[in-house]
């Protein structure tokens, strides 16, 4: 099921996926963009949600979506610094 973006921004991530496995979902919640970065730095918070969303949709709960969500999150640090230096 592929979703339109504004659906997938309807609810947080962990709203989202609240009954998966306890390690997923406390690394959706670092996923999830924080509104308090700079406007130009939210389309690449944003997009990044959004691979992280479709990879918990894709991929059954287990050791590999845990390490590559914590593998998103370890590029998405260096994404968001990226586009804050580019400022």
């Amino acid at each position: 099921m592929d979703l339109p973006h504004k659906a997938v921004a309807a609810k947080t991530l962990t709203e989202r996926w609240g009954e998966r496995r306890g390690s997923t979902v406390e690394l959706l919640r670092w996923l999830e963009p924080n509104r308090n970065l700079p406007v130009h730095v939210l389309p690449v918070a944003n997009q990044i949600a959004l691979t992280a969303d479709r990879m918990v949709e894709a991929c059954p709960d287990g050791p590999e979506l845990t390490t590559g969500l914590r593998k998103l999150l370890e590029a998405k640090d260096c994404f968001v610094r990226s586009a804050l230096s580019a400022a």
